[in-house]
């Protein structure tokens, strides 16, 4: 192509539509007048994600701010460029001494190694395996590896006074079931039976509750659960008959001992035997892997961390990171391996400030203009289809499967925090053209932002 026709064509892309520089779209700023929100407490930028025209919108995109969990998009682009789409997460297990007739006479190793979805089904699997091997029986002890990440201890509630929250769980390199009990309550024979999964040694559930004919609203609620003992969980309400079955994830009570109890609890329910107890430990040197279970695919992981905003997953995936750099998952080390990344990739010499890399800190600071440029990399990155189909598609899934507007149009990641609240990602225009989008707002009355971030959304789209 000639450089003048180049040159007329550049021009064209840069004028054909209108550049908010300072002025906002003006039904953007009606919502954020109707929301009581000043313009100064939100960051907006929409810009071509090849990076071809200058911006159609660009507010605050330089000012540092808390992005809550849109951060782990940070945690996962980098994920896939230094681990790769198809990393995975290894437990091995190791057998220690002899079987005879069915029974190790010795010890079961369990180590962990960061794997972000060891849940109830595939410790169930990797049990199974273990059985078949010939063991039923084990003499000595079950001990669970810890020790491939630093503890990261933490008070579940004391973030957002919510302990119960399963998303309020600390990282682990041995995670299971992200120390969660999943409770599934069943209408049946008037009354609401009650299963949980996975079980727990040492832990008394009701076998059911009873029923009331009260509407299916506050359901949790009316149930007046009560899970402050480690050893028993009580019911004191009803169970609305009107709810059919319902299911109600929660984190157990004592976080530190979860392990052990799951562990336990399910090598009993499948019929194995312990002669000793179930503990953490440490794996000897030189033991080999009897075998090792492996995790779904880091591609496969990320649709889970994005979608669905799964805050302790994020910080397994972002401990990894210096696990595999330095044979230990730590904070400091991640941080590090994070921020030398943005460098390398950006050429930014003040990357953002990374904390935990899910975004469930008030201490994490990125700007508009970084995320608008992470974005863009993503999109001319082999890792776009990879990373794009693993954001919220607004109002059909994940945390966007509630937006109103622009249905399927745009691939969003949240964010939201008590005093935050935002989005980032990718719009679909109506000529066929792809944006980035950052919208975020910091502010006491943050929320009231999604009324005019869903009217920033339509407005990208529309582009004729």
């Amino acid at each position: 192509m000639p450089l003048l026709c180049r040159l007329a064509c550049w021009l064209f892309a840069a004028t054909a539509l209108p550049v908010f520089a300072q002025g906002l779209p003006p039904e953007v700023d009606a919502a954020l007048a109707r929301a009581r929100l000043p313009r100064d407490a939100v960051s907006l930028l929409v810009v071509d994600a090849e990076g071809r025209a200058p911006p159609r919108l660009s507010h605050r995109a330089s000012v540092p701010v808390n992005p809550a969990s849109i951060a782990k998009l940070a945690t996962t682009f980098a994920g896939l460029e230094l681990l790769g789409p198809a990393f995975t997460w290894s437990t091995p297990v190791y057998v220690e001494g002899p079987v005879r007739d069915g029974t190790l006479q010795g010890n079961l190793y369990i180590k962990g190694q960061g794997d972000p979805k060891l849940v109830a089904e595939r410790l169930w699997l990797l049990l199974r395996r273990v059985q078949g091997l010939g063991i039923r029986s084990i003499a000595g002890d079950i001990v669970l590896d810890h020790s491939a990440f630093e503890t990261v201890a933490r008070d579940p509630g004391a973030f957002d006074d919510e302990p119960l929250r399963p998303y309020n769980a600390a990282p682990d390199a041995l995670l299971l079931n992200y120390k969660a009990l999943v409770m599934t309550f069943t209408p049946l024979g008037g009354q609401a039976q009650i299963q949980v999964e996975p079980p727990m040694a040492g832990l008394a559930v009701p076998a059911s509750v009873a029923l009331s004919a009260a509407a299916c609203g506050d359901w949790r609620g009316g149930l007046k659960a009560d899970f402050s003992d480690a050893s028993r969980i009580r019911f004191a309400g009803a169970y609305p008959a009107a709810c059919g079955e319902r299911i109600w994830p929660v984190a157990y009570a004592d976080p530190g001992s979860y392990a052990t109890r799951a562990v336990a609890g399910l090598w009993h329910h499948m019929g194995g035997s312990l002669g000793g107890q179930v503990r953490s430990g440490i794996v000897p040197a030189g033991m080999v892997p009897a075998f090792e279970s492996k995790s779904p695919t880091l591609a496969e992981v990320i649709r889970d961390i994005n979608k669905f905003s799964n805050n302790v997953m994020a910080q397994q995936l972002f401990l990894t990171l210096s696990l595999q750099q330095n044979g230990t998952g730590t904070l400091d080390g991640s941080r590090a391996a994070l921020q030398q990344w943005w460098r390398d990739r950006f050429a930014d010499p003040e990357p953002p400030v990374f904390v935990n890399g899910s975004g469930l800190s008030r201490g994490e600071r990125i700007t508009a203009r970084q995320l608008g440029r992470l974005l863009q990399a993503a999109w001319a990155s082999p890792f776009m289809p990879e990373l794009a189909s693993s954001l919220p598609l607004t109002g059909i899934d994940g945390t966007m499967r509630r937006a109103r507007g622009s249905i399927g149009l745009a691939h969003l990641k949240t964010g939201s925090l008590r005093d935050v609240a935002g989005v980032a990602g990718y719009v679909h225009g109506a000529s066929g053209k792809r944006y980035v989008l950052v919208a975020i707002a910091n502010h006491p009355q943050a929320n009231a932002v999604r009324p005019a971030i869903e009217a920033l959304i339509d407005w990208a789209a529309r582009d004729l």
